[in-house]
């Protein structure tokens, strides 16, 4: 029988879990970029550029940005079922799954406790993809699944039926979080000012009546003609006293002939509406045809036919970070594709930060955030911002693994390193903040105000290690890290020892680079039986 008490999802491979590498990241200058001027006071320049396998980014960003992260946007890869045409259908969901599981959960630990998770899927795994959003995010952290119609127009050709819409799930960090409630001119129009009142358009027609029973609210009224005005079936809204109080500031008055109570409202003191699921207005939310557009105009040498297949429109993650986010909030997408939530962040005021492995980094996302720093791109959201330009970036790419094996296959430390990338590195494994001291050499890391640790590939000697404890304050601790040392440790009882690379070498897996789903690399599946495949007496 199975030990398992929870409702939950499983699959093939699910509790294989992984420990990755927390890698350090290098900056290559040459593909940073910054505006050559200062555009306002509000440019936003330490925004973030990572090239490389997006679960090996998402881990070596992790001890940062825990709990800064204030809105993700992801649009992961669809499965869309072409590429496992050869494989089970059970082998081909869990392939999926097992991409996505280990990095919704580094998401997860990257969101702000206000922060909320946009997910960008289609019909294919929209439903495994909640379960599983349920299990990581918790299902009280759901917050809705919204509809976006993403074709303009549809397709006559399928033999069932076309599809027009994807889904966006969304989750928040902590239960009871909701979205920005913003004003919508369209749902707005019934307000108008035929009389010129000074505080602007009005509107008559909003409830009096109580939307609940409410017995002690259900009194009549006198008109001022001497007319009773029966209440409502179940009440009023208010107070006898609170409808003579508005009464006399005009939010409520009588109808001209003194029998109806009427409630007036101005535009200019409405509140924001609650967003709906239901995203079908191809001018506010864009549709993939148009992002296809926006693409073109950015590259106009490159064929439609080369560039992506579905990209998201700007608008559509403008509507997001609109209903999530205020202007200098971190928004993260790991999946950058195209680069279209860096640029949109940015247009927007937002810092960002953006993942991608694939090589239309170069060709696309960097060449588009140029245009975007310089204010060259004026496709997209550019003209209903303003943008005129501005800010930068910082580009990154992923240390190589800091062990690799031998001619012996014995790991020893990756002979690319030096001295500051091995402290570093040695910090991030041991849960240090890499900040090296100005004046005191060993203190290269800090877990807290007094706890510190230094890393060496040299012989630590007695006199290296007196040396460092008389500098050592009598509430200070240090951890050493070093190839090898010819000390007692039992004599320096602030002081602890341990060697390199054994100290680390059960802490992850070291010297796997790729952890995307290369389906081409996969064996193909033999045909086989349930009991075969999930072994016998198992469940299924």
């Amino acid at each position: 029988m199975s030990k398992k008490t929870k409702l939950e999802l499983t699959w093939i491979g699910k509790d294989e879990g992984i420990k990755v590498e927390p890698r350090i990241l290098l900056e290559d200058q040459l593909l940073s970029y910054h505006s050559s001027k200062r555009v306002n006071e509000n440019d936003i320049f330490d925004n973030t550029l990572i090239f490389g396998d997006n679960l090996l980014a998402l881990k070596a960003i992790e001890q940062k940005y825990t709990g800064k992260v204030k809105c993700i946007f992801i649009d992961p890869p669809y499965n869309t079922g072409s590429a496992f045409e050869h494989y089970d259908d059970g082998l081909e969901h869990s392939i999926w799954l097992n991409l996505i599981k280990p990095r919704l959960e580094i998401l997860r630990n990257l969101l702000s406790e206000d922060g909320s998770i946009w997910i960008a899927i289609d019909d294919n795994e929209v439903h495994y993809l909640k379960i599983l959003c349920d299990e990581i995010f918790g299902r009280n952290c759901f917050i809705s699944s919204v509809i976006w119609r993403n074709s303009d127009n549809s397709n006559n050709n399928v033999t069932t039926f076309s599809q027009d819409h994807n889904y966006v799930l969304v989750y928040s960090k902590k239960p009871n979080w909701t979205p920005k409630f913003l004003n919508d001119p369209e749902k707005r129009k019934h307000f108008k000012n035929p009389d010129n009142d000074p505080r602007g358009p009005w509107f008559d027609g909003n409830p009096v009546n109580n939307p609940g029973l409410r017995p002690n609210l259900q009194f009549n009224l006198i008109g001022p003609y001497g007319d009773i005005i029966k209440h409502p079936p179940n009440g009023w809204r208010w107070s006898k006293e609170t409808i003579d109080e508005k009464l006399k500031t005009g939010e409520l008055r009588f109808s001209d002939d003194g029998k109806r109570l009427i409630r007036r409202t101005y535009l200019n003191e409405q509140k924001g509406l609650p967003p709906s699921t239901l995203w079908t207005t191809l001018e506010e939310t864009g549709h993939t045809r148009q992002a296809k557009y926006e693409l073109k105009n950015l590259f106009p040498d490159v064929k439609v036919t080369d560039l992506f297949s579905t990209p998201k429109p700007e608008k559509l993650i403008r509507k997001i970070l609109e209903l999530s986010t205020e202007p200098n909030d971190l928004v993260l997408d790991s999946f950058a594709g195209s680069g279209t939530t860096g640029a949109v962040a940015h247009k927007m005021g937002r810092r960002w930060i953006m993942i991608e492995l694939g090589e239309h980094c170069h060709t696309h996302i960097i060449p588009r955030m140029k245009q975007v720093i310089d204010g060259t791109d004026q496709g997209g959201i550019s003209k209903e911002v303003n943008w005129q330009g501005g800010g930068g970036f910082r580009y990154y790419r992923l240390a190589p693994s800091l062990l690799e094996k031998d001619k012996f296959g014995n790991w020893v430390i990756n002979k690319e390193y030096n001295a500051p990338m091995l402290a570093e590195a040695m910090c991030k494994h041991h849960g240090f903040t890499y900040s090296p001291d100005d004046t005191i050499y060993w203190k290269q890391g800090k877990s807290t105000e007094t706890d510190f640790i230094y890393t060496t590939t040299q012989l630590v000697t007695r006199e290296m290690a007196d040396q460092i404890h008389e500098q050592l304050g009598e509430d200070e601790t240090l951890l050493i890290c070093c190839k090898a040392y010819s000390v007692n440790a039992s004599d320096y009882p602030n002081i602890t020892f341990q060697k390199i690379p054994a100290s680390v070498l059960k802490k992850c897996e070291f010297g796997r680079d790729d952890y995307s789903l290369n389906v081409a690399q996969l064996p193909q599946l033999e045909k086989t039986g349930q009991l075969e495949l999930f072994g016998e007496g198992e469940e299924i």
